[in-house]
């Protein structure tokens, strides 16, 4: 998440109520999850396992729980509770806005798009030209949808991360402020939900078609004309790169990458990242011919030992 402008490090320390590692003039352009951090982002950490990923990031400020050794070039927050400050940051940068109607007023609709009976889109939404939106379709705030894209019925975009740690012996919610943003040419099937970053953006490029009841997690970055069945879930933080196709309820894991022109066949489990250009099937998933044999081989061991 960008910043409307660039804060100093003295204004956002002042606003968490901190003390700060670096001069007061330090420039803050946004905050990010570490995964997505740039030149200017603040990113918070925690746990002394982490600590040396977070200072070592691109990153240059560090929200941080104790006093270290300021890399040169960064900047350090010193705050008791980072995840709370970082959550703070979230509130007062992107805040949760209501609704009063079921298309409200900020909303940008280009010409020629079609909003059906019972649709919301919420604040600050910008749908392009040429589109069609089926009833009961909800578009919350900030969402960003291109040029000729069909929405269908039940779909939801938009909606908070399942994102929790646990604190003090409960589970405390990670504060959603991304976006979704979906490009010129795709189609969304009816039942699907869509979840927007944590700070940063989930994103399904041009020309890729998701079939019904699909859910796609926060900061997921699904690429061009990529075909995905009914019923796939697919966790936080992947990269599915261009033209891959995931068959009928294939699961995959959280902070992997499959990559382009790879087809994962139904009932699959993603558990680690897959090269482009090949065929996988099982769980977890294998390479197809290979994970046919094994199955061939258990079979005929079976049948061996019955005999």
């Amino acid at each position: 998440m960008k910043f409307p402008r660039i804060y100093k490090l003295e204004e956002i320390a002042k606003m968490l109520q901190v003390e700060y590692v670096g001069q007061p003039e330090f420039p803050v352009k946004g905050m990010n999850e570490i995964h997505v951090v740039e030149d200017g982002d603040i990113v918070f950490v925690d746990h002394p396992k982490y600590y040396s990923k977070a200072l070592d990031s691109a990153a240059t400020i560090v929200l941080i729980n104790k006093r270290v050794d300021c890399p040169e070039g960064k900047a350090l927050l010193i705050s008791d509770d980072p995840f709370r400050d970082f959550n703070a940051l979230t509130t007062y940068f992107r805040p949760f806005q209501s609704a009063s109607k079921s298309i409200m007023d900020t909303a940008t609709i280009g010409k020629g798009t079609i909003i059906q009976p019972n649709v919301f889109v919420g604040n600050q939404v910008t749908i392009g030209e040429n589109c069609l939106i089926h009833s009961n379709v909800a578009i919350n705030n900030n969402c960003v949808i291109g040029n000729n894209v069909i929405i269908h019925s039940g779909t939801v975009l938009g909606g908070d991360a399942f994102y929790y740690s646990k604190r003090n012996g409960k589970w405390d919610k990670f504060l959603s402020g991304g976006r979704v943003i979906i490009e010129d040419d795709v189609e969304i099937g009816a039942g699907c939900t869509i979840d927007r970053g944590v700070t940063g953006d989930t994103t399904i490029r041009e020309g890729s078609k998701l079939d019904n009841q699909i859910q796609v997690g926060h900061d997921t970055v699904i690429g061009k004309k990529c075909l995905i069945a009914s019923q796939c879930g697919i966790a936080g933080c992947t990269v599915i790169e261009d033209e891959v196709t995931l068959w009928g309820q294939v699961g995959v894991i959280s902070g992997i990458t499959i990559g382009k022109g790879a087809v994962v066949h139904a009932q699959s489990g993603v558990s680690k990242s897959l090269p482009g250009g090949k065929t996988y099937f099982g769980s977890p998933a294998e390479e197809a011919r290979k994970k046919m044999k094994e199955l061939a081989a258990i079979k005929n061991m079976a049948e061996n030992v019955k005999n």
